[in-house]
């Protein structure tokens, strides 16, 4: 009988911790990225005797001697992914686990919140592992972005125009040529069509700075409706205080003139060259790469965020904070996103908890019942002890 006051135990006792696993998986229903851990229990036999009993034979060489709580397992399926405000909140659609670095340690997340911190790392907000990018040779590395926290200036080589110069009209004007000199210095052009009175298709061209100087002035001439090739091309020059010559080539290839009365819809469709700009965002593309984008409207793609994925994910173990570490032999690949069956990498969104509560309430219920089965299991044998300590003193 005392042999069933342990078997009674082992049920309480795995009860218990089938109550703990419950308990963490719904107090963490709103943790983001947080996986629910199943409850599982195994019977317990002892082989080649009878324990704390009186009886002898072939049952009791197998007698029960309880039960025992399973290490519980991690569900690792997908929780819901939902909008975030952060331009580095990011989650992972499908299969595979962010790479987090700290010091000489390595760790593993589904979501998290990231941000460029004081030594220009993008690292998480809590916690301050780095955020894993793949370098070329395909290994995870720490990206930092101080040195990118500027875009240079680009000095304006050429100008691209298009639409069509009226055929019609006497004068024509493009007003908003912005041209950059090698210091990033800005400069407004304004280019003056001005048709000539003698000669058939032909147009001067005067161009002038946002000072009202002339650059310069060229002739331009049509053949028809198309520009004369010879022509196509115009160089004007400028000179600019404390920096190179500012010289510019307008492509006109794209204008034509027919008649359109007295309007033309001439214009610069595409002028190179950019003013030196900030730092303003760090976010993510479709591709998974990071992205820097910069107040003088310019961009700039570093590396891939790297992925983690692994033959068994059992063998990651919790260590607090969303965060995992790898202790198996298991194999383990990094990858890029959405490449070779990975995951795909999303920005602005956080991915929740994957807590089922109707199934941990129905769970719950169920080891109650256990629990309780134990304890009376205890005490019932306890009463019969008791009732045998008794009949010595009965006669």
């Amino acid at each position: 009988m005392l042999g069933s006051i342990y078997t009674g135990l082992s049920g309480m006792n795995a009860y218990s911790r089938g109550l703990q696993t419950i308990s963490n998986n719904v107090a963490n229903l709103n943790t983001p990225g947080f996986k629910a851990s199943g409850t599982a229990f195994s019977d317990v036999h002892s082989y080649g005797g009878g324990g704390l009993s009186y009886g002898s034979g072939t049952q009791d060489d197998e007698a029960g001697n309880g039960v025992r709580f399973v290490e519980a397992r991690i569900d690792f399926h997908q929780g819901d992914l939902r909008q975030s405000g952060g331009d580095l909140d990011l989650a992972i659609q499908g299969a595979g686990f962010l790479v987090l670095l700290k010091d000489d340690r390595i760790a593993y997340a589904r979501t998290g919140q990231f941000a460029v911190d004081t030594d220009g790392f993008i690292a998480q907000q809590v916690g301050g592992y780095r955020l894993g990018v793949l370098n070329d040779e395909g290994r995870a590395v720490a990206l930092n972005v101080d040195a990118k926290r500027t875009s240079k200036p680009v000095v304006t080589t050429s100008a691209t125009f298009a639409d069509n110069l009226s055929a019609s009209a006497t004068t024509a004007t493009v007003s908003d040529i912005a041209v950059f000199d090698a210091l990033g210095g800005k400069h407004v052009w304004s280019a003056r069509f001005d048709k000539s009175s003698s000669a058939t298709g032909e147009w001067t061209v005067t161009v002038t700075d946002d000072q009202g100087t002339r650059v310069g002035t060229q002739t331009l001439k049509f053949i028809g409706s198309t520009v004369d090739p010879a022509t196509a091309k115009l160089t004007f020059e400028a000179t600019v205080a404390g920096t190179d010559k500012l010289s510019v080539l307008f492509d006109l290839n794209g204008v034509t003139s027919f008649s359109a009365g007295t309007t033309s819809s001439i214009r610069a469709s595409k002028v190179d060259g950019n003013a030196s700009g900030a730092l303003t965002t760090v976010t993510l593309t479709d591709e998974g790469m990071i992205k820097l984008s910069y107040s003088n409207g310019k961009s700039e793609t570093l590396g891939a965020v790297a992925l983690a994925d692994f033959r068994d994910q059992q063998e990651l173990r919790r260590i607090g904070d969303g965060l995992y570490e790898h202790h198996g032999t298991g194999e383990r690949r990094l990858t890029a996103s959405a490449v070779e069956g990975a995951g795909r990498i999303v920005a602005r969104q956080q991915e929740a908890a994957n807590v089922d509560l109707s199934s941990e309430f129905g769970n719950l219920i169920l080891i109650q019942r256990g629990f309780q089965a134990s304890s009376q299991v205890v005490s019932v044998t306890n009463d019969m002890i008791q009732q045998l300590f008794g009949i010595r003193g009965q006669g």
